[in-house]
């Protein structure tokens, strides 16, 4: 499984240090072997070896140049970071970055090997529109995105639910999931409102291949013990199949 955390604008770059050392050592002492993924804030980037593997939830779709407030490729080639949060819904809706925006900038990291964490969902006015419209506003949000890249990794997050406290169903989000990956073979996680209480039993559907965690994450013992779970559930499914 792939367990992600965006940790937004929060922590500085000591404060980012401390947290993944700590949960550095929590996945060596616990003997996790799950995906680890950290996206701290741009001025929290720094080189780390190890289990977690950094990210930035941002960056413009070029190595430099007159980009005012953006980071580049060559800020990240800096401190080896080659994944990158692209399309999240606050990129989206706060900040007004068009489909054409993220395309230009998902295939410009697409050429550079970068893993790719790539999120889509809906707004709530959506949602209440029915399956149909639902689907269709989703399935706008994959237009001119390369489902097959081998380092893809999709991120389904309804909107309505980010930072809101409001979940979908379990039931809800299995049925989405099973509708999404028929778009892909690449990886699904589900993000919205997941948090120490839920993430168990999001990340024990059969449809869910990891979670992105957002404040929740801001806990770094929160974010271990999901990381954890889906380290339980891993080798309780293994045991099943031996």
């Amino acid at each position: 499984m792939i367990i992600a955390a965006n940790l937004k604008t929060n922590l500085t770059r000591k404060q980012t240090s401390e947290y993944v050392d700590e949960l550095e050592d929590f996945l060596n002492k616990n003997k996790i072997s799950q995906e680890i993924l950290v996206f701290p804030a741009p001025s929290s980037l720094n080189t780390h070896s190890g289990k977690v593997t950094i990210g930035t939830q941002n960056a413009y779709a070029a190595a430099n140049g007159a980009f005012t407030g953006e980071i580049g490729q060559d800020h990240l080639d800096e401190f080896c970071v080659k994944t990158i949060l692209i399309g999240h819904s606050e990129r989206r809706h706060v900040l007004g970055e068009t489909q054409e925006e993220l395309v230009k900038k998902f295939n410009y990291y697409k050429e550079q090997g970068f893993k790719i964490v790539y999120c889509i969902g809906e707004p709530l006015e959506v949602r209440e529109a029915g399956n149909e419209t639902m689907m269709k506003y989703i399935s706008a949000q994959y237009e001119g995105i390369d489902t097959d890249y081998k380092n893809l990794i999709i991120a389904y997050e309804p909107v309505w639910a980010i930072g809101t406290g409001l979940t979908p169903t379990l039931q809800e989000i299995e049925t989405i999931h099973k509708e999404l990956k028929k778009k892909s073979s690449a990886p699904l996680l589900y993000g919205g409102s997941v948090k120490i209480t839920n993430a168990n039993d999001v990340l024990a559907l059969k449809s869910v291949d990891g979670i992105l965690v957002g404040s929740a994450a801001l806990n770094v013992k929160n974010f271990c013990s999901m990381c954890e779970y889906a380290q339980n559930i891993e080798n309780k499914k293994i045991k099943e199949n031996i």
